[in-house]
């Protein structure tokens, strides 16, 4: 059966595309003088430029007892670097007026600039000393501490940071991928400069660095810019033991953990694949129709549209460097719960074993393949494509050929991957609330 909202969707997607044609855009790889490169996309009708950039190795990699110190990391950058304290920093950083921005995830360490090019050079020194020299001063390192501990306190009563936060400790059990990305108030509270320090010799290093750049600026101009922000980094990281595979845990397996609330939080899931899957284009596609498309989701239809038991379903893939997780969710009333969680199973189950429609197939290549230049909209929203495809090693074609990828999925491929990948008698659940009839 036709679903109306995708159809509209993709009606919208392929109006955007087709206007957005006209806006293709040209990736070089620049390589500077120190041999530092970079993926460039020049655009000179407005004096900007974004740059986004990343270091291999993130929370994944803190030592025990130290969990957070990436995030706290990112949160002193801007605190002083070189010779300028905290405060002059900062008015020097509004007076040229661009934006720096960190954030740390489980594999990579990002960041984030935006300048214009008016300012560029006097913007770039200020970056290039807020990664080369930072000085985590006792005073602002107290106060973001404050701050992280009372975002962490805040997680710690947000029922679907709880749940999340559980679901990873029973999938991923002593992986450090299943150890929280800002820390606990324990690990918070034991931080320390020296500590701070050590992180930023793991994070910040040439080796595996990535870098992409777009806007108002060439590749003979790029070149010596990286050299100045970049060159005075280490080439290597100190040595540290590699990380094993993530191996995830196999259910059924259900955990409930307790919360006066009038409402239920599901996490759900099983063990997913990895971006080097040589059936990762099938797989994704046979994801969006079951549970990543948001509304139009066959998972969204039954529980949301037939039944009205939660305003929002979602289940997609999340893949990671050491492995890969198949991973959903839905918030619904507690009296139905077990209703919302068998439905969800059901459906799972129904999917695994039929696949798709032939139909169903057409309409979410249709809205995959017109939606994909909406990821393009901005400058910074480009730099940070094309920073992630560097991330999955997919080559500075990919853009060109994703469309086609997608294209070419076929419905034995899509069906191939449903009883691949999923498994509803495996389910691991965890539920945040006082649910009633879950099993």
């Amino acid at each position: 059966m036709l679903n109306p909202v995708r159809g509209l969707l993709a009606l919208l997607c392929l109006l955007v595309a087709s206007a957005s044609s006209a806006h293709a855009f040209t990736i070089q790889e620049v390589t500077s003088p120190g041999g530092i490169k970079a993926w460039l996309v020049e655009e000179h009708a407005i004096p900007l430029m974004a740059m986004n950039y990343s270091f291999k190795g993130g929370t994944e990699l803190e030592p025990a007892g130290k969990e957070g110190v990436s995030s706290f990391l990112t949160g002193m950058l801007d605190e002083g670097a070189g010779d300028m304290l905290s405060a002059e920093f900062q008015k020097k950083r509004d007076e040229l007026a661009f934006r720096m921005s960190f954030d740390a995830g489980s594999d990579f360490f990002e960041g984030g600039f935006q300048t214009l090019t008016r300012n560029r050079d006097a913007s770039t020194d200020l970056l290039r000393l807020a990664i080369t020299a930072p000085r985590f001063d006792a005073e602002p390192l107290e106060r973001v501490r404050q701050q992280f501990l009372l975002n962490v306190k805040e997680q710690e009563q947000d029922p679907q940071s709880i749940g999340w936060q559980a679901w990873m400790n029973e999938i991923l059990p002593g992986d450090p991928y299943s150890r929280p990305d800002d820390g606990t108030e324990a690990s918070i509270s034991g931080i320390s400069a020296d500590d701070l320090r050590a992180a930023h010799r793991r994070i910040f290093n040439r080796d595996g660095l990535q870098v992409a750049v777009v806007g108002d600026i060439t590749a003979a101009e790029l070149g010596p810019l990286l050299d100045k922000v970049f060159g005075g980094l280490p080439e290597k990281a100190p040595d540290q033991p590699a990380l094993p595979p993530a191996k995830p845990a196999m259910g059924p397996k259900l955990k409930v953990i307790e919360r006066d609330m009038p409402q239920s939080v599901i996490a759900f899931g099983t063990e997913g694949i990895k971006r080097d899957d040589p059936d990762f284009i099938p797989a994704f596609v046979m994801a969006e129709i079951l549970g990543s498309g948001g509304l139009t989701s066959l998972l969204s239809e039954e529980i949301r549209e037939k039944r009205g038991l939660t305003y929002g379903v979602s289940y997609g893939l999340n893949p990671m460097g050491r492995g890969g997780l198949y991973a959903g969710s839905l918030q619904t009333k507690n009296e139905s719960a077990g209703e919302a969680l068998d439905a969800a199973r059901d459906v799972i189950a129904k999917y695994a074993e039929q696949g798709p429609t032939q139909q169903e197939l057409d309409e979410a290549k249709t809205f995959l393949t017109g939606s994909y230049a909406l990821r393009f909209s901005s400058n910074a929203a480009i730099a940070n494509q094309l920073l992630a495809l560097q991330q999955q090693n997919l080559g500075i074609d990919y853009v060109q050929k994703r469309n086609a990828l997608v294209e070419a999925v076929t419905l034995d491929q899509v069906k191939a991957q449903a009883k691949r990948l999923l498994h509803p008698d495996r389910l691991i659940v965890t539920v945040v609330g006082k649910p009633q009839g879950v099993k």
